[in-house]
């Protein structure tokens, strides 16, 4: 259906950047617009024309809809500043991202990453300095389904962020208000370090046994043998972010087989459909990750390292480095 965002009229409609139009970048983007918001949109190639061309179609389980005509460039700098960037790509092309969306960056410019892993937001202060950077994280299966066509398969979209000394502000309130009003599901946690390790407990554990063993969640699930591998990792990684002074919950480790339960049979995971198709993946920052920082603590990894290990020859072909 059309955008019909202009029934409704807003106080104050906030300048929004998506750097990164994949399936979380186009999906949150896309409701942001679809709700009023001035949204510009980071894409390349036949995805990029096809948004120009047509608009940005995202089919969903909450409802389909069409951002037309939709603003989109491959230019930053075309764009100028603007109050907030949504950071969609993935893990390994954060840094890039971080020089490249500089022309973005005005004085009071906040840039939410909502990738999964753990080291997205200190790559960005590097770059970018504490003052524009939060703490996020993102919850949805969604992926490019084509051209210009954004599709959300599974589970309730869901956006976290806050500020990385997790003290209130304006401006982390300003931005759950405008996802609120988007219908977007939208917290600002007391701890978001806990909350983006958390995430990647699930999702990391769930990349690496996933890749390794090739099948749908549905059938990883039910096999003994690997649901406790997928345990096994959990528990590594919430060993690390212990030994790192990262104050998970409890019950994370049951919480995140949980959610995989809870999954469609067929889901399967980003960095599996990446390493499967032969395409460059999330492995370092991932399962590559969860070794590389526990080594730094002393925590052992034996299972996420011999993922890594076994994995990690597809990885480097997928980078041409044979």
């Amino acid at each position: 259906m059309e955008n019909d965002a202009c029934l409704f009229e807003k106080e104050v409609v906030m300048r929004v950047a998506v750097y990164g139009t994949g399936g979380t970048g186009g999906y949150f983007g896309g409701r942001l617009a679809h709700a009023g918001e001035d949204v510009v949109f980071i894409a390349r190639g036949e995805h990029l024309r096809a948004i120009r061309d047509k608009g940005l179609k995202v089919t969903s389980i909450k409802g389909d809809f069409v951002i037309q005509p939709a603003q989109a460039t491959e230019s930053p700098a075309e764009v100028g500043a603007v109050d907030v960037v949504l950071l969609g790509v993935k893990a390994w092309q954060v840094p890039e991202a971080a020089e490249a969306m500089r022309p973005m960056i005005g004085q009071e410019t906040v840039v939410v990453p909502t990738q999964n892993g753990v080291e997205a937001a200190p790559q960005l202060v590097a770059a970018l300095g504490r003052r524009h950077v939060l703490g996020g994280v993102a919850k949805i299966i969604s992926f490019i389904d084509g051209p210009g066509h954004i599709k959300h398969a599974g589970a309730e979209p869901f956006l976290a962020f806050a500020e990385l000394d997790n003290v209130p502000s304006e401006r982390t309130e300003r931005l759950r208000q405008m996802f609120t009003t988007a219908g977007v599901l939208v917290k600002v946690p007391t701890d978001i370090h806990a909350a983006i390790w958390e995430k990647f407990l699930m999702v990391a554990a769930w990349g690496g046994v996933g890749a390794a063993t090739r099948v749908p969640v549905g059938v990883l699930r039910q096999v003994d043998e690997s649901r406790q591998l997928l345990k096994r990792a959990m528990l590594e990684i919430r060993s690390v972010a212990g030994a790192r002074q990262i104050q998970l919950p409890e019950a994370a480790v049951d919480k995140a087989l949980s959610f995989i339960d809870a999954l469609p049979e067929n889901a399967t995971n980003s960095l599996q459909r990446d390493i499967a198709e032969g395409k460059p993946s999330e492995l370092e920052a991932w399962s590559g990750a969860v070794v590389r920082l526990g080594r730094e603590v002393g925590v052992e990894t034996p299972v996420n390292e011999v993922i890594y290990n076994c994995l990690l020859p597809l990885e480097r072909q997928s980078r041409g480095r044979f």
